[in-house]
């Protein structure tokens, strides 16, 4: 009872203190000109309001590439020569996503600072792509891994899975860079980018054709490629589309290197 007693009585001193406090603070505020009042909340709203705006606009800047494209092109073999400068044995196949953030590692040994990349290695399995779609939002720019030595085989299927990324919503709108990696270039029979970059834009013109009648494949893209009557060409896209070499054995990669530095700034 004794305890609840001098409960009572501190809690009715810190409330005859409080009224205390606030009647003095109400007769400065009294004593103070109106105008100054009136200054002071339209400055307190307008810093207020600032505030707001810069957390509503200021986003982080994106830092995460995707490695994408069809199974057995070497994407996985490319995610661990970035990370580690190694090609883990040269024949890695991912049916989960490796995702990462590193700083690359030829940049590892410089001096300075280097911001890490997070790089999502995506399956090219045609049942696990749906993937792509959910870290799509938050990609800076595409790396499209075609198989270099087994390309003509795969070139109606590669151009069909291309074609689906570059009239994404998100990718158009948000202009993401896509690269298209020529990868197994070391090989004497590999092909060359330039005519894979001819043969995709091929492709990818009869399937422009095709699919613009409606389909199932129009009602879940938005954007259209190309300039219509005309020849595709990646250079119509409004996202910038790039061809490139590498081999991710070898660890001949300095062209995604180059692009990922291009996309993911310090």
């Amino acid at each position: 009872m004794e305890g609840l007693e001098q409960l009572k009585t501190q809690a009715g001193r810190l409330k005859k203190l409080a009224g205390h406090w606030s009647s003095q603070a109400l007769e400065y505020i009294h004593q103070v000109p109106s105008e100054q009042i009136y200054a002071a909340v339209t400055i307190l709203l307008f810093t207020s309001f600032l505030l707001l705006l810069v957390r509503l606009f200021k986003r982080p800047k994106a830092n995460t590439i995707l490695l994408t494209g069809l199974s057995g092109s070497g994407k996985t073999v490319l995610f661990y020569q970035l990370r580690d400068g190694s090609s883990h044995h040269g024949t890695v196949t991912s049916m989960e996503p490796n995702e990462g953030t590193f700083v690359l590692h030829s940049e590892k040994l410089k001096n300075g600072k280097e911001n890490p990349v997070h790089l999502i290695d995506v399956p090219g399995h045609s049942r696990l792509r749906a993937k792509l779609d959910d870290v799509l939002p938050q990609a800076a720019g595409i790396v499209f891994v075609v198989d270099a030595l087994e390309f003509l085989p795969n070139c109606r299927a590669a151009s069909e899975y291309l074609y689906d990324i570059l009239t994404k919503v998100s990718v158009v709108r948000k202009k993401i860079p896509v690269l298209i990696l020529c990868n197994k270039t070391d090989k004497v029979t590999a092909h060359s980018k330039e005519f894979i970059r001819k043969q995709l834009e091929k492709e990818i013109d009869k399937l422009r054709a095709s699919r613009s009648v409606i389909s199932t494949a129009d009602i879940a893209n938005d954007f259209t490629l190309g300039v219509p009557g005309e020849p595709f060409s990646f250079s119509q896209c409004q996202n910038k589309v790039k061809v490139a070499e590498a081999s991710g054995v070898t660890g001949e990669i300095s062209e995604v290197e180059q692009f990922i530095r291009d996309h993911v700034k310090s």
